[in-house]
């Protein structure tokens, strides 16, 4: 088989490593790619928002599957085109994306279908944005409707900087268009973990637990980002957790996508949040988390090619997915500044000592090659990823990757996946 990959960030790094296992596939392409993808696939100088080169692409070069990676081709429909050309593609169609392309139609789904999540508003206008603030009080957490690349959160500890907040998105342009429309929440409490299934719209794989570590820097401080870190599994998520997400968020979700006439297949990432035993929906996504991908494809021990190959064909009821008892852990390595303004074209130096340690892999995100030279490209620069018999060897074997590599400026948080060992 021939594949290409849609992306060029660690997601697609992890998806086009564990795709070049299978020995069903003879060639990959990925677009846009990044240097760390090149030793395993072709990379292609096109963007993920080029749908017409790459339905050029995969068509003239009779391409079995396409697998997307980001949210935005989604959201544009990439799915719709290719299948309009006989193409077999894996992901969510642009009607069922968007039930991350709109956080209020997402929320207004979870509100109809009796999904657990936080009380919320939706607004344009800013006067009557901040009367709901005032009267909820804070904290409060205030979202752009839109894709803002995983930044169009902001969780205001005061009224003052939720009304700020509100006043950026909608008048001061701050995420553009997808900032025009404000979803405005009750704040949740307790621990959050991440929730990815695959399905056909009908049938659904859970896939291992995972979590996340949304802010900048240690014991959850600072702004929000893509994600600076991640680790499977999650230990909040205990049996009891994932029978209640199943059958109260997960189940109703897909039942109540395809009642919309939105059919969902793909990946469907649910963000929770867990107290007391119970569980409420923070976020839904179309495609996997970025930086769970890459721990949770390390654990995966079946071929993924079979199940994204059913899933593109409409039927999974066959497939299983397997797992290894190891635990993984993802360290990401950031720019200065993320998730603000930061530097580019930074020499990146160790990445040839990292590679030589056992159970540990770096997964490219923001890199670019220069000269010869690989050097930082973007916020999340890469994605450090290790495999542990425990959370705790895992931990710091990750580390220890992340101790060979440096660059000028480089951040990385030091306590990703204490909350698990807290736990154990």
């Amino acid at each position: 088989m021939k594949i290409l990959v849609i992306g060029g960030g660690g997601r697609e790094h992890a998806l086009v490593w564990k795709i070049a296992q299978s020995p069903l596939v003879s060639k990959i392409y990925c677009a846009p790619g990044n240097p760390g993808m090149a030793a395993l696939a072709e990379n292609l100088p096109i963007a993920v928002d080029q749908l017409d080169k790459l339905l050029a692409f995969a068509y003239e070069n009779k391409i079995d599957l396409t697998v997307v990676g980001p949210e935005q081709p989604l959201s544009l429909g990439i799915v719709d085109l290719f299948e309009s050309h006989g193409l077999k593609v894996f992901g969510p169609s642009q009607k069922a994306a968007f039930i991350e392309g709109s956080k209020a139609f997402s929320k207004d789904l979870m509100q109809k279908y009796n999904v657990p999540t936080a009380a919320y508003g939706v607004f344009t206008d800013q006067g009557e944005a901040e009367a709901f603030i005032n009267r909820t009080g804070a904290p409060i957490v205030v979202k752009a409707d839109g894709l803002a690349a995983g930044k169009g959160v902001i969780i205001a500890r005061t009224c003052e900087e939720a009304i700020s907040a509100v006043r950026d998105m909608l008048s001061g342009n701050a995420f553009g268009s997808a900032g025009s429309r404000v979803v405005i929440e009750e704040f949740l409490t307790g621990e959050e973990a991440s929730f990815l299934v695959i399905t056909d719209g009908k049938n659904v794989i859970p896939l291992a637990s995972a979590q996340d570590h949304k802010a900048v820097f240690d014991g959850d401080q600072g702004p929000n980002t893509g994600g600076m870190g991640a680790y499977s599994p999650a230990p909040v998520v205990t049996p009891a957790i994932h029978e209640k997400t199943m059958e109260q968020v997960i189940r109703p979700t897909v039942a109540g996508m395809a009642a919309e006439g939105r059919p969902y297949r793909g990946i469907l990432y649910a963000g929770l949040m867990v107290k007391d035993g119970e569980v409420k929906t923070l976020e839904v996504n179309a495609r996997f988390g970025d930086p769970e991908c890459q721990p949770l494809l390390m654990r995966m021990k079946s071929d993924i090619v079979p199940v994204l190959l059913a899933v593109a064909n409409g039927d999974m009821s066959k497939e299983v997915i397997e797992w290894h008892d190891k635990a993984a852990v993802c360290v990401v390595m950031a720019s200065e500044g993320y998730p603000g303004d930061y530097r580019k074209g930074d020499e990146i130096q160790g990445l040839e000592q990292a590679a030589e340690l056992d159970d540990v892999y770096v997964f490219h995100a923001g890199t670019t090659a220069k000269a010869d030279k690989c050097v930082t490209n973007g916020g999340r620069v890469l994605g450090v990823t290790a495999l542990g018999s425990t959370v705790k060897e895992a931990i710091d074997e990750a580390y220890r990757g992340v101790a060979c590599i440096t660059w000028p400026g480089v951040q990385f948080r030091r306590d990703i996946g204490r909350k698990a060992l807290d736990r154990i």
